[in-house]
């Protein structure tokens, strides 16, 4: 498959060594959330390495930690693909996140103790994730990206939390494979005030240990995200396709082999 000619360098790109790792992965991951790497376009080291005049080490470095993080896989000896968005997938995958959250959630919320006392996880549940969330309005973070990443990290603890290791290491799997759609909405979506609202309700719920509204509070949640991330990816695929057919790139003269 002939590589796809890859979005123009900019200066950000030219800093010290110690950063160059750092920065490349920087701009591939933007260039995958501002959809001008797409969803199944292929590429090599050696023409990233060049657009970004820096040696293939840190290419490689960052290309890493992008797959790591399911953004995009390597083929040996055949270059990278950014991972292609199955729709259907994503769907099964957003549904095993619902199973395995609303079982997090029944299960913290049923855990023994005092009556009126939590137990120590869901205490250190509330206590950490509280810290975080439970913030006045003017305090809360406004960079979606960031906001994106304490998101991911709230859902984690709220499973971690309900101290079954095997179900932890396979929601953490969901959250690498969902990982590329569900920041899109904090990306290019209007959802920040609305998750630190919504997480708050659900620590609430499971502060006086009520399954029932807690679950229904984390089943929404979850819906109601999976729609407009869904909604939100395919608008924007759409809107660079009508892009690139109205302006089209030419393709360079001489093809580069996958490196």
């Amino acid at each position: 498959m002939t590589p796809k000619p890859l979005p123009p360098a900019d200066d950000a790109t030219r800093r010290p060594a110690p950063r160059l790792a750092e920065t490349v992965y920087e701009k591939l991951r933007d260039d995958v959330f501002a959809f001008r790497l797409l969803p199944g376009d292929r590429f090599a080291e050696n023409d990233v390495a060049e657009r970004l005049q820096v040696s293939r080490t840190p290419v490689r470095e960052a290309l890493m930690r992008l797959q790591s993080e399911g953004l995009v896989r390597g083929y040996f000896r055949n270059g990278w693909e950014v991972v292609p968005i199955d729709f259907s997938r994503f769907a099964a995958l957003y549904d095993l996140r619902e199973m395995i959250e609303l079982h997090a959630v029944r299960r913290v919320c049923s855990a023994g103790g005092q009556v009126g006392e939590p137990t120590p996880a869901r205490a250190t549940l509330l206590a950490e994730a509280g810290a975080i969330w439970r913030v006045p309005r003017k305090k809360r973070l406004s960079d979606g990206l960031a906001v994106a990443a304490l998101d991911e990290g709230f859902h984690l603890m709220l499973v971690a939390a309900a101290g079954n290791p095997e179900t932890d290491a396979v929601y953490r799997q969901v959250t690498e494979h969902i990982r590329i759609m569900r920041r899109l909405d904090f990306a290019y979506g209007d959802c920040i005030a609305d998750t630190y609202d919504e997480h708050v309700a659900i620590l609430d719920a499971i502060a006086v240990g009520d399954a029932a509204s807690a679950c229904a509070l984390t089943e929404q949640h979850i819906k109601d995200s999976h729609a407009v991330v869904e909604q939100i990816t395919i608008d924007r695929l759409e809107q660079v396709r009508t892009e690139m057919a109205q302006h089209p790139v030419s393709a360079p003269s001489r093809r580069k082999r996958f490196g």
